[in-house]
């Protein structure tokens, strides 16, 4: 990944904080070394519950550690009686006990990134700055009391957190995939909707619950996430093998001699680069994705083969036949509806197309006309060829994004879908 500005900005506050807290901890003593050990273990338990490789990556890879580093950041009292840890004991406790946690998975060569801890230490750290000070000084006491007040105050302040840590995973995610800022922001401000509330809420009910039963609430209020990460954990393999399945079906088309070998794969490698520079949503990719694996089934269907499978050449009726009994055998399969649509409709004029269907279009316009012999130019032959066509076949900011997906590497740098 090429870290951006913000990305070393984001990594050298991160860096900063982190030394700042470890530093004051080890100069000062752990101020209530039984909860700090107590949360330290939650945290480390969450880090080593976590999944090697999250899909979509980095994305609440340890859910219960984010829980139980917030709870302490939010934590004040602990069975009736004040805490006096600062915001600076919290950050070193997380950060210690986070890389403990992350020691077995170092060991067998996958550790997390460095973008996972930073957001981490930041957001913990927001948390903290908003909540310790206020209610150390008593200000928050006197302001919220400790009624439905204060559980209204904490969830607000966990809704603002959860907003700081969207706006920091948003930043390392478009230096890995080259995305728009926007678009990746909303999908991060999206999934805050799903396993972000869980982690939300359960930090708030473990900070509140450990303030009247003490360190005892800690494990029976961290079950129920610990639940949901397992089963956030079956739903991404379901997903994995799902996807793995339809890019084994994608590859009949090149068992059976219908098209170039890894031709499905370079359209749909190439068709999400273009999808990530329009700035499609995550799910408007995964559709994109799948139908540019489909993209040629329908050739499945047909007595005499197209030659070498390029379809791009072919007279327009032909091509929406062809597109049609795609549309058919997609269906078939199971896959979303909407996956069918694009497949169905990729051979129709662009104007009448979806923007996925466009996408699919011109990117296997393109390489089939530089996989053949027409264009021995190459791709600048190839996408001067597409421009001349941008009034009926395809949609001319398609035509550019896919030249600015070239320029900045060519075809052969856009990374792959692994085979099934």
């Amino acid at each position: 990944m090429r870290a951006t500005p913000a990305v070393w900005t984001v990594r050298g506050a991160a860096a900063v904080l982190t030394v700042a807290g470890l530093a004051h901890t080890l100069w000062n003593g752990v101020a209530e070394p039984g909860a700090a050990l107590a949360f330290g273990a939650l945290i480390t338990i969450g880090e080593l519950a976590r999944r090697d490789r999250q899909d979509p990556p980095g994305r609440h890879p340890a859910p219960l550690g984010s829980a139980g580093a917030l709870a302490y950041a939010l934590l004040g009292q602990n069975a009736g009686q004040p805490t006096h840890h600062g915001v600076l004991q919290i950050v070193a406790v997380a950060v210690a006990a986070a890389l403990a946690g992350m020691v077995p998975h170092i060991a067998r060569g996958r550790g997390p990134a460095v973008d996972h801890l930073s957001r981490r230490v930041l957001t913990v750290a927001f948390a903290a700055v908003c909540f310790q000070p206020l209610y150390n000084s008593g200000r928050l006491e006197e302001r919220v009391g400790q009624g439905p007040y204060l559980v209204v105050f904490l969830l607000l302040l966990l809704g603002l957190t959860a907003l700081c840590d969207a706006v920091l995973a948003a930043a390392p995610a478009g230096a890995a995939t080259g995305r728009p800022y926007g678009p990746l922001l909303r999908d991060e401000l999206r999934a805050q909707l799903g396993i972000g509330s869980a982690i939300c809420a359960t930090g708030v009910v473990m900070a509140l619950g450990a303030a009247v039963a003490g360190l005892w609430a800690l494990p029976v209020f961290s079950v129920p996430l610990l639940l949901t990460q397992l089963s956030f954990h079956r739903i991404t393999a379901i997903r994995t093998t799902y996807r793995q399945t339809i890019t084994s079906l994608a590859r009949a088309t090149e068992i059976a001699g219908c098209t170039r070998p890894g031709h499905s794969r370079r359209v749909a490698a190439l068709s999400c680069a273009v999808g990530r520079e329009l700035g499609l949503s995550e799910r408007e990719l995964t559709v994109l994705e799948y139908a540019a694996l489909m993209h040629d089934i329908g050739q499945l269907s047909l007595v005499d083969p197209v030659p070498d499978g390029a379809t791009a050449g072919l007279p327009g009726a032909e091509a929406r036949r062809i597109a049609e009994l795609g549309g058919e055998v997609a269906r078939q399969t199971g896959v979303p509806a909407e996956v069918a649509v694009v497949v169905e409709r990729q051979a129709d004029p662009y104007r009448d197309q979806p923007t996925s269907a466009r996408i699919v279009r011109t990117v296997n316009a393109y390489d089939d006309l530089v996989g053949g012999s027409r264009h021995p130019g190459g791709s600048l032959a190839a996408l001067e060829r597409l421009r001349l066509g941008t009034g009926h076949d395809y949609q001319p900011e398609v035509v550019e994004c896919l030249a600015r997906v070239l320029a900045r590497g060519g075809r052969d740098r856009v990374v792959p879908v692994p085979p099934g």
